[in-house]
């Protein structure tokens, strides 16, 4: 299947679900007093450890291999700042790990700090719609000489859900300060992306979507589904056992220019970035 088809799949299953209704939402009041019993210090994105072998060329200790993310954030006060909003930082760490060649090799760790400001968005019934955010990011695999990739960026993003179950995140930036070393990333990373995750069961079972289109005409881009399933009955933990399938380029930051079909299996602490819209349901 072409990229152009996987695409055009993904988009007419999104129309789809966007006219199934929506859920129903929390109100201000819920909201703000769920912030105020929130930890400061909390996962931001999913931390995993999973490991798997590629789709397209042939599986032995060269190709198969390890991948881990270590990611949170801090919330810097629970008091609303001016406007509304709230400021936090966050640092992501991922990384590359031959883990089956001889001496276990890292083969690229990519580093991803952050400070955000979020501002949450409500209707006119002062039921939460969404959650508005911008960025600075930095991004970098802390290497010299060739080897050498980062970039910096100004992020802005949006969460809300589109049905009871479905939640997606709408995120676009302006980079720079990446021109060096890496000249070519934007073929390959694009200005933008999408995020969709579908709970197929409440606290089992969840399907998530990421898709990212390059700078070009050409299939350049990523498109990558996570299967998440809790094995222990009620998952009160964020604790999943994960399927990744990742599809195209830019995965890791040293080998962008590189395209990749892996299927990797294993443990996730789920990140609840989507929690403040399943509240309700």
């Amino acid at each position: 299947m072409s990229y152009r088809t996987k695409l055009t799949n993904t988009l007419i299953i999104c129309c789809f679900c966007i006219f199934l209704g929506h859920g129903q939402m929390i109100s201000r009041s819920e909201l703000n007093d769920s912030i105020q019993n929130f930890s400061y210090f909390t996962i931001h994105k999913d931390n995993y450890f999973i490991s798997g072998f590629p789709l397209t060329n042939d599986i032995n200790s060269n190709t198969a291999d390890a991948k881990y993310q270590i990611s949170f954030k801090q919330m810097i006060t629970r008091d609303r700042l001016p406007w509304e909003t709230y400021l936090f930082i966050t640092y992501t760490q991922k990384a590359f790990w031959n883990i089956y060649k001889d001496s276990y090799p890292f083969r690229d760790i990519n580093f991803n700090p952050s400070v955000v400001l979020g501002k949450t968005v409500f209707d006119k019934n002062q039921k939460l719609e969404g959650i508005a955010t911008i960025a600075f990011e930095h991004e970098s695999n802390g290497r010299d000489s060739i080897y050498s990739r980062s970039w910096n960026r100004i992020a802005a993003s949006y969460i809300t859900n589109l049905t009871k179950r479905t939640v997606a995140e709408f995120k676009a930036w302006v980079p720079f300060g990446y021109q060096n070393g890496n000249p070519e990333l934007l073929e390959y990373t694009g200005l933008a992306e999408i995020n969709l995750e579908h709970e197929l069961k409440k606290n089992r079972l969840y399907l998530n979507v990421l898709l990212r289109k390059g700078l070009n005409f050409k299939a350049k881009g990523a498109f990558r589904p996570r299967l998440y399933f809790a094995p222990f009955g009620k998952n009160t933990s964020n604790q999943y056992i994960m399927v990744e399938w990742y599809w195209g380029h830019g995965e890791s930051l040293l080998e962008y220019e590189e395209f990749r079909s892996m299927i990797r299996f294993g443990y996730v602490i789920k990140s609840n970035e989507f929690n403040f819209f399943r509240m309700k349901n």
